[in-house]
């Protein structure tokens, strides 16, 4: 992006303060509402410091408090609310929100699909629900057979000999894989140095092998879309630990070499890491264990249904080749004699062959996505799970070849679960991705991610997932069509810079609140400083 594109973005917020010389049809309301959409302050902006919405009694004077230095010496200050008051405020900021249980999220790479109420009833379960990480193993066998069966639906699914259950998401996942290839070179006496990755790759990618200290090198793609499998043979030497590959790709496309990549790998002494992220377009269809895969991360959210968003709970369980199987991380679980346990100590696991690199979380994993994702398996079955594979991958290319006409698709040829367009369609229109992608906010439209992947021009990355209907997909496209015609008219390029309009909030100057973040309300004056 130009200079100039990015400080087009700074605009007033008010939802009264569109400029007189774009064409909004709203008349300045005396409460800054919009309708029944109601404008909502902070908390602090309805609150008073003085007053609570619960009485207390006040302790006798003969009560001494033992909180020594740590005593306030001013009042908290915490704004105090009615009940009514309290849920109005959260009620009105919910409806800000935008959900999959609102509309259309075509998010790419993210896989924002619905998730079934049959599932959230499930986790509700008291036997789930109440369940303790320190109850002893014989009051919790329904459980444990439960996380042992969902580990033997990912096994079969992939291919894959072994399973950790405990990484809490998908970059937590990418750290237990990126730590089991190290703790397998380091026991045979060869450690590494360098990772290489794929320069599509998610931004965790990279992040987490320099977490688990390698050196980041990218490999490039080529002109389709894929892994350069010749870039990636000159680099590979003694030197080289791994290869991070997401497949099929955050192009959307399935690399095709995969296999030759994963025996490049092996021949040279290395091992190879692939981001599941993708994995809803290829579930029932390909077993990435027969692929030439040393470990996966699976991202239950993205392919199992279960909720994504609001910083979690998360699941990332990852599957293990047979090479890597030794160091599964503590704890996992152990069927033996009719019981299930967990193997939580090293000497143990040692005693049965294992050699665990240690443990990533105090217990195992979340048990409400492990209830919701085997949950989602047994009511689609297996060949239900294909099928919802089929039916992201025709969604994606049905979107594809409706728009190929309108926007400028960046790689010729069918796309997996997701289609990439770039900025081509817009040359010369004055309107970048940006400003397209807030125009489909007024039109009541998530945008898809945009300018990612880094490898096309202003990216715009569209998965519709299987959840959505013909319709609901047909009127999504026909908001696209009539967005890109009216940005080509030469007609409307000032509306598309101060698009959105009709939200409760103009366009933010994103450059400026990442360069300087008002992340928390202080007030006006000091309060509730702790005795010295």
């Amino acid at each position: 992006m130009t200079g100039s594109t990015m400080n087009r973005q700074g605009r007033q917020t008010q939802p009264h303060a569109a400029p007189a010389n774009v064409n909004v049809t709203q008349t300045e309301m005396i409460t800054g509402n919009r309708g029944l959409q109601i404008e909502e302050g902070l908390i602090f902006d309805h609150g008073k410091l003085d007053v609570t919405g619960v009485d207390f009694a006040v302790p006798d004077d003969t009560v001494e408090h033992r909180l020594g230095n740590f005593a306030r010496t001013s009042v908290i200050g915490l704004p105090g609310l009615s009940e009514p008051e309290a849920v109005r405020h959260y009620v009105r900021l919910s409806q800000k929100n935008f959900s999959i249980d609102t509309g259309l999220y075509p998010l790419g790479s993210c896989t924002m699909k619905h998730n079934p109420r049959l599932n959230e009833k499930m986790a509700r379960l008291d036997g789930f629900m109440n369940l303790h990480p320190m109850q002893p193993h014989k009051t919790v066998q329904g459980a444990l057979e439960l996380i042992d069966t969902l580990a033997d639906w990912l096994k079969v699914l992939t291919g894959m000999p072994a399973v950790a259950m405990s990484p809490k998401a998908g970059a937590h996942g990418e750290l237990c894989g990126l730590m089991a290839i190290r703790a397998c070179l380091e026991d045979r006496g060869d450690a590494r140095k360098v990772v290489l990755v794929s320069d599509s790759a998610h931004g965790t990618n990279p992040a987490t092998a320099a977490t688990c200290g390698y050196a980041v090198e990218a490999i490039p793609s080529t002109r389709d879309g894929r892994v350069d499998l010749a870039a990636l043979k000159a680099r590979l030497g003694p030197d080289v630990a791994a290869f991070m590959l997401t497949n099929p790709n955050t192009c959307g496309l399935f690399e095709r070499e995969i296999i030759e990549i994963s025996e490049a790998l092996h021949e040279a002494g290395a091992l190879l890491y692939c981001d599941g992220a993708n994995f809803n377009a290829i579930v029932g269809r390909v077993r990435p264990g027969d692929l030439g895969v040393d470990a996966m991360h699976i991202n239950l959210h993205k392919t199992f249904s279960t909720p994504h968003g609001g910083g979690g709970p998360g699941a990332g369980p990852v599957v293990l080749s047979e090479a890597l199987a030794p160091y599964v991380p503590l704890p996992y679980i152990k069927h033996e004699l009719g019981e299930y346990s967990l193997v939580e100590i090293e000497e143990e696991a040692v005693e049965e062959g294992g050699k665990p690199f240690g443990r990533l979380s105090a217990f195992h994993g979340q048990m409400g996505m492990f209830v919701r994702s085997l949950s989602y398996m047994m009511s689609h079955g297996s060949d239900g799970l294909r099928q919802v594979s089929d039916d992201a991958v025709l969604s994606a290319n049905y979107v594809a070849a409706r728009l190929k006409d309108h926007m400028s698709q960046s790689f010729e040829g069918p796309c997996m679960h997701e289609v990439l367009f770039d900025d081509r369609f817009l040359k010369d229109t004055g309107v970048s991705t940006l400003d397209f992608a807030k125009a489909m906010i007024d039109e009541g439209y998530h945008p898809m991610t945009v300018y990612f992947p880094l490898v096309v021009s202003g990216a715009m990355l569209i998965e519709p997932t299987e959840t959505e209907s013909k319709e609901s997909l047909d009127q999504f496209i026909d908001t696209l069509i009539a967005l890109t015609e009216r940005a080509k008219s030469g007609t409307a390029e000032e509306a598309f810079h101060q698009a959105p309009t009709m939200t409760p909030r103009r366009r933010l100057d994103e450059t400026q609140a990442a360069r300087n973040p008002v992340l928390r309300w202080l007030p006006d004056t000091p309060t509730a400083q702790a005795a010295e």
